[in-house]
């Protein structure tokens, strides 16, 4: 029997933190976005054509190499450098894209708009990087010491979640009766003691405790 190959290993993972599938490359914004989700979190591995369900459909011609690495030099703030590998299987041609994940910087995607924004890979979804989760970034790189003063605003946070699973920032705004600002400086202290985290959903980012 023949061993699995390289390609067909990584299918068999399914889709996760540091992997994705692709069907194609068609918009090279669009991958510059995982790039940037990958670069922020743990670095990870595209595969190009290859559709969700696993299925080997190949891609289409050498251009979609090209529009990786506009992705990755145009779209993508630093620039990221690439590993793409070319694989034959099933004899079709799958494309393996290495990101390593950035040290010292953060990985912004150029959108539609022109805007630069930051995005995190969680499970197996990119998400645009929440405010909070940016400042937590940021200070994480400085390597500042994190000092905190626990006050009423602190302990409302941490007896609401000690009784329910999570809460938004809305709702946290309102419990202490804070401005926002106030509320996400509260919270990247927090993240960064390792008490609270974030959980990312598709209709919210949401706070819970670690």
């Amino acid at each position: 029997m023949l061993k699995p190959s390289h390609i067909k290993k990584l299918i068999e993972q399914g889709e996760h933190q540091t992997l994705d599938f692709k069907f194609e490359i068609s918009d090279s914004k669009k991958i510059a976005r995982s790039i940037s989700a990958f670069a922020n979190t743990d670095g990870g591995i595209l595969l190009i054509g290859v559709k969700d369900n696993g299925k080997i459909a190949g891609v289409r011609s050498e251009e979609e190499v090209y529009m990786a690495e506009a992705a990755a030099q145009m779209y993508c703030r630093p620039q990221m450098n690439l590993k793409i590998n070319q694989w034959v299987e099933e004899g079709k041609t799958v494309l393996e894209i290495i990101i390593p994940k950035i040290t010292g910087d953060i990985c912004y995607a150029q959108d539609y708009d022109g805007k630069w924004l930051a995005y995190v890979r969680v499970d197996d979804k990119n998400f645009v990087a929440s405010p909070v989760h940016l400042r937590v970034m940021k200070r994480r790189l400085k390597e500042y010491p994190t000092y905190i003063t626990y006050t009423e605003k602190e302990k409302l946070l941490l007896d609401y979640l000690t009784e329910n699973p999570h809460i938004s920032m809305r709702d946290f705004c309102r419990l202490a009766g804070i401005k926002k600002n106030n509320a996400e400086t509260i919270l990247v202290n927090l993240i960064m003691l390792d008490i609270i985290e974030i959980l990312y959903t598709e209709q919210a980012v949401l706070y819970r405790l670690q």
